[in-house]
């Protein structure tokens, strides 16, 4: 079964685009460089203000017809035709293929709220092609909203982005719970919380060195922390410029610490395909 990790946290401006763009690329370059036999990933976007998507692909200009809108609109049994008609490839990268979000979307969870069976849509059609690629990686909305559901429940790994001011740990176990309450509500037990990412991190601050010694010292939490990105101008600049992190600095700070960060999804990756 392909890996799904989606990326979410119902506090904004935690990074979660940045890393979920820089992840699914990292993906794809190091499959590559360790021959893989596939090398693909899809990125999805499921936030109506499509960071991902323009910074991906350089286009903001996606609507009803050409996004993740008409997936989640159409006939069930049709979906995953259309899933695959719409999905493009990122100018970062010819195997780093790209769901796009628009702001179509705000008008889904509108017209799907109450509506049966509504937060497996976006599961149902990714499960018929998810083969096609080595992962997927799926990006959300700053809020635990119907769109937010639909990434969870197609998701196999959880993996909160956090800031380092939001390190408290009450509000951390906060956010796994509610990710674990969606899991079983809606009966997805392959859905785990696999990650905590640290986020602009400035071992300057000292406020910032404490919190994280703390979620260190924590039993539960310190076992779910995957990576710590440092705070790095590379990373705005990048996404200012519409390109990744890898390409526009590739001795950032910031680019050493998501490449390991990735190096350590792949492991998991590559160990259960071994299995």
């Amino acid at each position: 079964m392909t890996r799904s990790f989606v990326l979410t946290n119902h506090k904004g401006g935690v990074g979660k685009s940045t890393s979920a763009t820089n992840i699914a690329l990292g993906m794809v370059r190091m499959l590559r460089s360790v021959n893989a036999i596939n090398t693909r990933v899809l990125l999805i976007d499921t936030d109506s203000q499509g960071h991902a998507t323009l910074v991906t692909t350089g286009r903001s200009d996606f609507g009803a017809d050409n996004s993740l809108y008409g997936v989640l609109m159409a006939e069930r049994k049709e979906a995953a035709r259309v899933m695959v008609d719409t999905i493009v490839r990122s100018h970062w990268d010819d195997d780093l293929h790209v769901l796009p979000a628009s702001p179509m979307l705000e008008a889904a969870e509108r017209e799907l709220t109450g509506v049966a069976g509504a937060p497996y849509r976006l599961a149902e059609p990714l499960k018929r092609i998810a083969n096609n690629y080595a992962a997927v990686v799926i990006d959300t909305r700053p809020s635990f909203s119907l769109m937010t559901e639909m990434g969870l429940l197609a998701a196999t790994d959880a993996i909160v982005p956090v800031e380092p001011r939001y390190l408290e740990t009450v509000g951390l176990l906060s956010v796994i719970g509610k990710i674990n309450d969606i899991r079983d509500g809606w009966r997805h037990p392959s859905l785990h919380v696999s990650g905590i990412l640290v986020t602009k991190m400035d071992a300057r601050i000292k406020g910032h060195k404490q919190l994280l010694d703390d979620l260190k010292a924590h039993s539960l939490l310190n076992q779910l922390l995957c990576g710590v990105i440092p705070a790095n101008e590379a990373v705005s600049y990048s996404h200012h410029s519409h390109l990744s992190i890898f390409e526009y600095d590739p001795k950032a700070p910031a680019t050493k610490a998501y490449a390991k960060v990735v190096a350590g999804l792949l492991r998991q990756i590559l160990t259960k395909t071994e299995a």
